[in-house]
């Protein structure tokens, strides 16, 4: 049985977004970069809400991102490898291969999918992880903590229950990131 762990770039302020719904403020360097396809390429399949699929597709339709770097091409071919599913209520059809659309979030269907999976879930996009955390569906949470407080509009976590974390690992990169890897007790 695989662990469902939840992704996320966060800010210092706990959100995923700026004010202006952008994604745009955590641009990584080659170092956080190549920590995060590590993380990628530890799951099979990754589940994505309408918005986090829309950004991360582009890894698949626009093949000229690979081009830019090795750690752009390395990271393409990860994000292509893993099987994904979407959910969304408004997308009329999946763009990437290797990709199913669910209409609902279906937490007996997402906990029998963990069951027969071989390898870890990341789960990614504070919409559908907090149906998975109200579930008690997500096992551990993997947050790349990005020095500014952007005063947005999406918190990363859930604020409408109380989770009890235990500390596995940190790690301080040079520019001021944090990755903080939490198992939900």
């Amino acid at each position: 049985m695989g662990k469902l762990i939840f992704a996320s770039n966060v800010s210092l302020d706990g959100c995923t977004e700026d004010a202006n719904g952008g994604l745009d403020w955590g641009t990584p360097n080659d170092e956080v970069f190549a920590f995060t396809t590590e993380l990628m390429r530890s799951a099979g399949t990754y589940l994505y809400g309408r918005r986090m699929y829309d950004a991360m597709a582009l890894w698949e339709t626009d093949a000229s991102l690979a081009t830019h770097s090795d750690l752009f091409g390395e990271f393409a071919s990860v994000w292509k490898a893993a099987d994904k599913v979407v959910y969304s209520t408004t997308l009329d059809a999946v763009v990437t291969d290797r990709t199913r659309l669910e209409r609902h979030f279906d937490q007996v269907a997402l906990a029998d999918l963990k069951a027969a999976s071989a390898g870890d879930l990341l789960i990614g996009g504070p919409t559908i992880a907090a149906a998975a955390f109200a579930a008690g569906l997500i096992d551990e949470c993997r947050l790349i903590v990005w020095p500014v407080i952007l005063g947005g509009i999406k918190p990363a976590l859930p604020g409408d229950r109380r989770m009890d974390l235990e500390l596995l690992n940190e790690h301080r990169f040079p520019n001021g990131v944090v990755h903080l890897h939490y198992r939900i007790r």
